[in-house]
């Protein structure tokens, strides 16, 4: 009876045309490529609601991800063909898990250098220099866009807020704008390195973009930050707030960690340019330059603090005594502990969620329509703008996994407009759900919107000046 209704129900969910090939099935039209669309709709609405509902964002995805793919496999194990839906689904699995380790260790290597202090040191110096308001604006913007090549959109943001927070204390409109200043530069700096951000990290890994090309993004990042910064500039009070002094004193390892995290880069990069190898490799390697390093700090701490207390004893120095009295061995896996593993499990959760609704055609069909009836220019700047709506993970994945036959110009367009789209809003960037999270009653939804046309005046002359600039590129096709 039960095997009845299994084929009957099989029957209903795939429909007579999907059988045609032996290869990947056509579901677009059948009941189960329906009901993943519709799983994968809810489950990002309920993303969409994070903040609302209080809900970590890795949650529904991982369960849509599940869900989709147990269809797949129902349907193609009904046919006969399991092999073929077990293939793709590792693929997938591969592709995630390239991009997982390696965001892994840059954010071991983050989150070190930031229990070693060196963030804490630098917001303060900016704080005890008693910049004025302007020159605080523009001083956490240019940071915050250089900063985040390297560091990554999120965590510059991040930082650069905690500065703004401390010093323009209770100071609602002007840690508002910065907050606006701060997302778009990160966005921006972040969209001219690999290591800015995932979706850039993305194109680099699937070997369309080469590292040192995606410099040539420099000029219209720094156009797409500097124009709504300029408006903004003229409605910032140009007064002086209270100067706080903090003393902030590195920890032992604090600069030769930043060593590590450069050379581990070059690591990364050499591999992937070089022995043609992926960058992954590289990455993997830096981390045991961290463990080796983690574990000659181990070795010489006792030698180190006997140093240190006999100095602090000859100075009277109690309260440095006090504080060498908690210093604990520095420990690279609870670094690794402290990592954002909800950003990584959301990102598993995306990659197969829409790995699985290309595997059933809708990417072909997406393709079809955005790169042939549409022209590229037009497509990418869509899905730029798509992306302060939906997060830019799902909108670099599914064009990646579409492989439309474009220019490295168009390549270098979406990885533009991908990168910075989600600056229009609050909620279309990494960086700006978690400001949100920061800055609460400082930055919200409204105080972003108010700045949306000046962003938006901006999105659009970077992209005029990456086409004028770079109008070479867009002669030059990847195959």
């Amino acid at each position: 009876m039960w095997k009845l209704l299994l084929v009957a129900l099989s029957g209903l969910l795939v429909s007579p045309a999907a059988f045609a090939a032996a290869g990947p099935l056509d579901l677009t039209t059948a009941t189960v490529g329906i009901v993943a669309i519709i799983i994968f709709t809810i489950a990002y609405m309920l993303v969409m609601a994070e903040e609302r509902l209080h809900m970590r964002k890795s949650k529904p995805v991982l369960v849509a991800a599940g869900l989709i793919w147990m269809m797949i496999g129902w349907v193609y194990v009904d046919q006969g063909l399991p092999g073929v839906a077990e293939q793709a689904f590792r693929h997938n699995l591969l592709e995630f898990a390239e991009l997982m380790l390696f965001l892994l260790v840059a954010m071991t290597y983050i989150n070190a250098l930031e229990e070693r202090r060196l963030f804490d040191a630098l917001r303060a110096w900016m704080v005890k220099k008693g910049f004025t308001y302007r020159q605080l604006f523009w001083l956490s913007g240019f940071l915050a866009f250089f900063i985040s090549p390297v560091a990554d959109n999120l965590t510059t943001a991040l930082l650069m807020c905690a500065v703004v927070m401390k010093v323009a204390d209770g100071d609602k409109k002007f840690i508002g704008m910065s907050c606006v200043s701060i997302v778009i530069a990160a966005n921006a700096g972040g969209a001219f390195s690999p290591f800015g951000d995932i979706t850039t990290l993305m194109v680099w890994q699937a070997g369309m973009v080469e590292f040192q090309e995606f410099f040539v993004l420099f000029i219209p990042s720094l156009v797409n930050y500097l124009i709504p910064a300029v408006i903004m500039n003229f409605f910032i009070e140009n007064k002086k707030p209270a100067a706080v002094y903090e003393e902030v004193e590195l920890k032992r390892g604090a600069l030769r960690i930043t060593t590590l995290f450069l050379l581990t880069i070059a690591t990364a990069v050499a591999c992937h340019m070089f022995l043609h190898l992926p960058p992954v490799l590289g990455m993997m390697m830096g981390l045991g330059y961290l463990q080796f390093f983690g574990y000659f700090l181990r070795m010489t701490l006792p030698g180190s603090l006997a140093r240190k207390r006999a100095m602090a004893e000859r100075a009277g120095d109690m309260e440095r005594l006090k504080r060498l009295g908690s210093v604990v061995p520095f420990d690279v896996f609870s670094r690794v502990q402290r990592a954002e593993w909800d950003t990584l499990l959301f990102f598993y959760g995306i990659v197969i969620c829409v790995g699985g609704l290309g595997f059933m055609g809708y990417l072909h069909l997406l393709s079809d329509t955005l790169y042939n009836q549409w022209s590229p220019t037009f497509a990418n700047v869509s899905l730029g703008l798509m992306s302060a709506v939906i997060d830019n993970i799902p909108v670099m994945f599914a064009v990646l996994s579409m492989q439309p036959d474009m220019s490295h110009g168009q390549w270098l367009l979406i990885t533009l407009t991908a990168g910075t789209g989600g600056s229009l809003l609050s909620i279309g960037s990494a960086a700006g759900v978690a400001l949100m999270g920061q800055a609460r009653g400082y930055y919200t939804f409204a105080s972003h919107l108010k700045w949306a046309p000046a962003i938006a005046v901006g999105y659009a002359a970077s992209i005029v000046v990456h086409i004028w600039l770079n109008s070479h590129l867009f002669e030059v096709f990847n195959h």
